[in-house]
């Protein structure tokens, strides 16, 4: 098994979605989220090692759908909530968004391999281009690309850090602490 860093080794800070007008920085177990909301839903979840906070708008803490996102996650860590229901508001290119609605049907406590996700667009020949699509999610959790694993059932690629993503799968049941 891969060694599970806190942050990828080389890696780069996003900035917020254009469209964000709204932005709240919320705890969890998994260390600091972020989350951006934009006039029509949510269209960000960053985890907060990953966003570079200067790109930031203010005015989260007023933010009706953002309060919403924080309860939404408590509920999430808590164990009592199982999926998400927030309006969504992410920006992509019309493949992005067909993995990005795949992902989301992906249901709490399973996986699917990158390889299913091409299949199930019909394209299975495209489980590299579902990956990078996959990593371009700007609404971690929310759409779980981290139920997203190889083929062989490894952990593999994730913006937050393998050990996040293992650590989010064991929230749902699904992997076992490595001791």
């Amino acid at each position: 098994m891969k060694s599970l860093d806190q942050t990828p080794a080389g890696s780069t800070s996003d900035t917020a979605p254009e469209q964000a007008v709204a932005s709240l920085v919320i705890g969890s177990q998994v260390g600091e989220l972020v989350a951006l909301a934009s006039g029509r839903g949510l269209c960000g979840l960053y985890f907060g090692h990953r966003i570079d906070r200067v790109s930031l708008p203010g005015g989260g803490s007023g933010n009706e759908l953002l309060g919403e996102v924080e309860a939404q996650f408590d509920e999430y860590f808590s164990g009592r909530r199982t999926a998400f229901d927030l309006p969504l508001d992410a920006a992509g290119t019309p493949f992005q968004l067909a993995v990005w609605e795949r992902l989301s049907a992906i249901p709490f406590g399973q996986t699917r391999s990158y390889r299913d996700i091409a299949v199930e667009l019909g394209k299975p020949g495209a489980s590299r281009a579902v990956g990078l699509a996959n990593g371009a999610n700007p609404i971690s959790v929310v759409v779980p690309c981290h139920r997203v694993i190889g083929a062989d059932g490894s952990l593999t690629g994730f913006g937050g850090g393998l050990a996040i993503k293992q650590r989010l799968l064991e929230h749902e049941g699904v992997l076992l602490a490595v001791a």
